[in-house]
């Protein structure tokens, strides 16, 4: 289910939707968001509840309102009109767009609205798998065990994006009217600022698969015995009267009874220092993952010139698998070696710190701007001549009037639509950027099942569910919707030259000051980043302070009861207890002297 849950998500097809819709970074951001805020609507509430409930089922009815907000995401496409791009060039760059006051407006113009809405619709579906479905996963496993099998299901977890960058990848290559008009009258590639690749077709492909994802979860027992006890009744007798404990039966338990609990047991969570404490560092942590996935692939396009479908190709093909390998070592070493909580949290700082580190290294890696007329390259008005060769996929214009004029060598000049080919020297850039970007997110993800397993462990069982649904919560509320609408907004303010909508105002950007990207972009991710590890550092203080008293105060009561077990042997009193010559009541009396 964590497969097809992340399988085709509006950020994989970013770039598509917002040339098909003219829309800004920022706004395709906050359409991103609105995952997040569909699911904080009900996360609080099915995480407490929840609990409480039949959660397999809780987890396949999310399943089914998911395939149901995939539906809706793309349906917008059957009821826009065919897309159109610009075919007509401007005979002077200093000319003014003139706009009729008869113009009708595009009736497709407010339908990213359906987006928006079928995108929150999949966050309410999403809202009961991962605190439901990892609760149950460590109620009913072994302790030494939870934690690999959590690293389990966060690489498998891993699978749904990479198949949703490749599925990405293809629709992007797909003309987003395909099976609607005729191919061969397409005059642009995918390589084209105005392409607009199938990115409705990703959102079938996800619903089907999520109705199917749903069913199993039907059929699955509200309980489990605990792993390690399935033969002994007596255990499943000791099992269910803890689950009753911790779980109540909904048949004897009343939901407002249920509803009393709430704050109490979420004051008492927030209450607790570290955990408190990892919340703050989870949320500067999550936006800056946030705004480096979702905009990503588009950094990758304006930076090193590359097509949207290669770029989902790569994240998906190359960083993805690796980050699913390191999470799953993670979770190995921690089983293999059954690391504390403390050494967990060591762990995750180190491997995280040290992909940091990795990453300030993309400053180094960069591709100059593009020459274009008028924007990065200054030149006199370019003057061409109206009429144009047309041949295969390019427009040519000849007899342009230029700043510089061509020698009788080099013979007459010519222009081309479209953004010129990028040197070698960006080709071996983008090389070590990919290279850097796979072995940070290898490092960085070894630390992320022990970083996971200190919530589970630094509060109590019965809170578990809770703090697991208050994190996602305050992730997404302070994280997942604020971070692409902040994120989009500063790439908007590099942007070099805006579309024109058919009816004036501004459209998508066609261009970007790829300098000024590169260092808003990475400045941002790496400033969130770097700050959330004054938190982390805090929270791994006070686990060590917190242990150690539980150690210390362990050894006193094993102490305790190991002086009561003496006092209460006299045998072990005497230092002739053993001696055979005297008799039982002489030695009683012996040892009772002696002690």
């Amino acid at each position: 289910t964590n497969i097809y849950i992340y399988i085709y998500k509006v950020s994989y097809t970013i770039t598509q939707i917002e040339r098909r819709f003219d829309l800004s970074s920022s706004v395709v951001g906050l359409i991103d968001g609105s995952f997040e805020m569909g699911n904080l609507l009900f996360l609080a509430v099915v995480s407490h509840f929840g609990a409480r409930l039949h959660r397999p089922r809780l987890i396949g009815m999310g399943c089914f309102i998911m395939a149901i907000g995939s539906a809706v995401t793309g349906l917008p496409h059957f009821f826009m009109g065919r897309y159109k791009y610009d075919t007509v060039i401007q005979g002077s760059l200093n000319k003014t767009v003139s706009i009729s006051p008869y113009c009708v407006k595009d009736p497709g113009s407010n339908m990213w609205i359906y987006v928006f809405l079928g995108n929150a619709l999949r966050g309410i579906g999403e809202t009961p798998v991962t605190p439901l479905g990892i609760s149950y996963i460590d109620d009913f496993a072994k302790a030494e065990n939870s934690a690999f099998y959590i690293s389990c299901l966060q690489t498998i977890m891993l699978l749904g994006p990479m198949f949703g960058f490749l599925l990405g990848s293809l629709c992007a290559k797909l003309y987003v009217d395909i099976g609607f008009v005729s191919v061969d009258s397409v005059t642009i590639t995918p390589q084209d600022a105005r392409w607009v690749g199938a990115w409705w077709l990703g959102f079938f492909v996800s619903s089907a698969i999520l109705v199917l994802a749903g069913v199993p979860f039907w059929f699955l027992p509200r309980s489990l015995p605990k792993q390690g006890e399935e033969g002994n009744e007596n255990s499943n007798v000791d099992q269910d009267k803890k689950e009753q404990s911790v779980l109540p039966n909904t048949h004897s338990v009343k939901l407002a009874d249920i509803a009393k609990g709430f704050l109490p047991s979420l004051k008492k969570l927030l209450c607790t220092p570290a955990y408190f404490l990892l919340l703050c560092g989870i949320v500067l942590k999550f936006n800056s993952f946030i705004g480096l996935l979702t905009f990503k692939a588009k950094y990758m396009e304006q930076q090193f010139g590359q097509s949207a479908s290669r770029a989902n190709f790569l994240i998906g093909v190359l960083i993805l698998p690796v980050v699913a390998v390191g999470i799953f070592l993670g979770g190995l070493l921690m089983k293999r070696y059954k690391l504390s909580v403390v050494a967990g949290a060591q762990l995750s700082f180190i491997t995280s710190f040290t992909a940091f580190l990795l990453l300030l290294l993309h400053f180094g890696t960069k591709c100059d701007n593009v020459p274009v007329a008028g924007l990065t390259y200054m030149l006199h008005t370019i003057i061409c001549n109206n009429n144009f060769i047309l041949f295969e996929w390019w427009q040519v214009f000849h007899n342009c009037s230029c700043v510089l004029t061509p020698s009788p060598v080099e013979g007459s000049r010519s222009v081309s639509p479209g953004q010129c080919h990028r040197g070698p020297g960006c080709t071996r850039s983008f090389t070590s950027y990919m290279a850097v970007s796979v072995l940070s997110s290898f490092i960085n993800s070894l630390g992320t099942t022990p970083g996971y397993m200190i919530i589970i462990r630094c509060i109590t069982p019965e809170l578990k569910s809770l703090a697991l649904g208050i994190q996602t919560l305050v992730m997404r509320t302070l994280g997942g919707i604020p971070a692409p609408v902040y994120f989009g907004a500063l790439i908007d303010s590099t942007c070099l030259k805006w579309g024109i909508r058919s009816c004036g105002g501004r459209g998508a950007c066609r261009m970007y000051d790829s300098n000024m990207y590169r260092l808003i972009f990475l400045s941002l991710t790496t400033c969130l980043s770097g700050c959330s590890y004054f938190f982390i550092i805090a929270v791994i203080v006070l686990l060590r302070k917190q242990f150690r008293k539980e150690e210390i105060k362990a050894l006193q009561q094993t102490d305790s009861k190991q002086n009561e077990t003496e006092l209460q042997s006299p045998e072990m009193c005497h230092p002739d207890a053993s001696n055979t010559d005297t008799s039982p009541r002489e030695k009683t009396e012996s040892a009772n002297t002696e002690c």
